[in-house]
């Protein structure tokens, strides 16, 4: 009763038009279309691209005519994905390669295929194992989608091993994505000196994490049907569209504004941002590295052990 007495405050309105305008103002300050990069001659990957963010952002590549590959675990979904941003772009350059994240064997399958059948790659959404491609064809941008909610995460690395697991499904993405932030700062410090050969560090592999926003995806399909109606019906005022959800993304991968920043954190406005004082946090982001490396069987340079590479 209480709410529905708010609802009929005369400053209701009002105000929900005000929080709207300011809102929908606020949604990018930065648009792909003021951008004129061209990607002609560059390889990109984007992981979980055949819905959401992922898709728009493989769109927005293949229209700059980069040869895009989505890496996406549903075949029937991925092949839908590329049909549609090959009519959408002209682009016959975008193909689809099966990854499934939540297997290593999968992804070290994905990697070594591409290894094989591309060699060279410039820019990755989001870590598919395929790093030595980025070294070879730097100048490189590798780029981590994690989000605002990064702040009130949990640096547990026995949720990694599955010792432990977060308290709910808000928990565990909001330790996700800090662990997002926190291995791309790691990562940036590890590739150091990837461009030293031409003395510039623009030339080298560069990384940097993102937040999109609150964007109107998927995002919700676990939940319970009256929370995805409540966000679906938030979601038409104040939630940004995929599209423009995608926008940070894109910044970080195409636009010279970024070109040789490397380690940082960038928000839903494009903007240079500080991330939570955890996430700045060197001895966790080393500590997390390292055993994410033994669970998934590297050794302490990042490279696979011979005793376990297939001939």
């Amino acid at each position: 009763m209480e709410l529905l007495a708010l609802c009929w405050h005369p400053l209701w309105v009002p105000c929900t038009l005000v929080l709207s305008v300011v809102l929908w103002a606020r949604r990018a300050a930065w648009r792909p279309a003021a951008c004129p990069v061209d990607l002609r001659g560059k390889t990109a990957v984007v992981t979980g691209a055949n819905s959401g963010i992922g898709k728009c952002a493989a769109l927005e590549l293949a229209r700059r005519n980069a040869r895009t590959i989505l890496a996406c675990r549903s075949r029937e979904r991925g092949a839908a994905a590329v049909e549609e941003i090959r009519r959408a772009t002209g682009n016959p350059d975008v193909h689809l390669r099966i990854l499934d994240t939540s297997s290593m064997a999968s992804v070290r399958n994905f990697a070594r295929q591409f290894l094989e059948e591309e060699g060279r790659l410039h820019i990755l959404v989001n870590n598919a194992g395929t790093t030595d491609a980025m070294k070879a064809s730097a100048p490189s941008r590798i780029v981590n989608v994690s989000s605002f909610r990064h702040q009130t995460g949990e640096a547990n690395v026995q949720f990694l091993s599955g010792k432990e697991y977060p308290k709910n499904v808000s928990k565990a993405y909001d330790s996700t994505k800090l662990m997002n932030v926190l291995f791309t700062v790691e990562l940036a410090r590890r590739l150091q000196g990837t461009g030293q050969r031409t003395a510039l560090p623009s030339r080298g592999v560069t990384v940097n994490a993102l937040s999109p926003g609150i964007v109107h995806t998927e995002i919700m399909k676990n939940y319970s049907w009256w929370v995805r109606l409540l966000f679906h019906l938030v979601g038409i005022l104040f939630l940004k569209s995929p599209t423009q959800g995608s926008f940070s993304t894109t910044y970080c991968a195409v636009s010279e504004e970024v070109e040789g920043i490397s380690g940082k954190y960038f928000d839903s406005d494009c903007r240079l941002a500080l991330p939570s004082p955890l996430a700045r946090d060197p001895a966790i982001g080393r500590k997390l590295w390292e055993a994410s490396e033994k669970l998934v069987g590297l050794d302490d340079g990042g490279r696979e052990p011979a005793s376990r590479k297939v001939a």
